[in-house]
């Protein structure tokens, strides 16, 4: 089975240049992506539960692979929210899927949004980073299947880096367009 074209550029120059960078001993110690999770919540979900499927067909398409149901943990009577009822889908990539996903995150989708001026620098202290996409359209996949409705999603980078400057560092080596000014 071939690999990914991210994964073979991790593997032949990123992780030996980070392992000089970050100036780690072991190449165990450099940090990569473990997993990424996409998410897309459906507050029309509580009226009409068709709207879920469709969501749950345009992620698969951009994902290449099958999503899961969220359900609501606890009952809000203000949001008309009962606890068990389906609001979203979500869905992780791990391996090849992963490092596809990331490659035409970075190189198509990005490159379609709008007066793209970078993404911001948004990790959680972890080494993991979340980019919000207001529109799923940017993403070829999408763009085929007509709802009359287009969703944003969550983006979730999950890292084995110990810092955030480490993550960082991982994520600038794949290209990731972040802000000039945030660098």
């Amino acid at each position: 089975m071939a690999k990914a074209r991210f994964d073979e550029k991790y593997h032949a120059t990123l992780r030996p240049e980070l392992q000089k960078k970050l100036g780690l001993k072991n190449v165990m110690e450099v940090p990569k992506i473990s997993k990424i999770v996409l998410n897309v919540g459906v507050k029309e979900a509580v009226s009409d539960s068709r709207i879920l499927q469709h969501v749950s067909k345009v992620l698969t398409a951009i994902a290449g692979q099958t999503p899961v149901v969220t359900k609501a943990k606890k009952s809000i009577a203000g949001f008309k929210i009962r606890e068990g009822m389906p609001l979203g889908v979500t869905v992780t990539l791990r391996r090849k899927m992963m490092y596809e996903f990331l490659d035409r995150l970075i190189n198509v989708a990005l490159p379609n949004v709008r007066d793209f001026r970078g993404v911001t620098v948004a990790f959680d202290r972890k080494g993991n980073y979340n980019l919000g996409i207001k529109e799923w359209s940017v993403f070829p996949e999408a763009s085929s299947n007509n709802l009359d409705k287009v969703y944003g999603m969550n983006i979730t980078i999950c890292t084995t880096a110990a810092t955030d400057e480490h993550a960082f560092a991982l994520l600038e080596g794949f290209n990731m367009p972040f802000r000039s000014k945030d660098k």
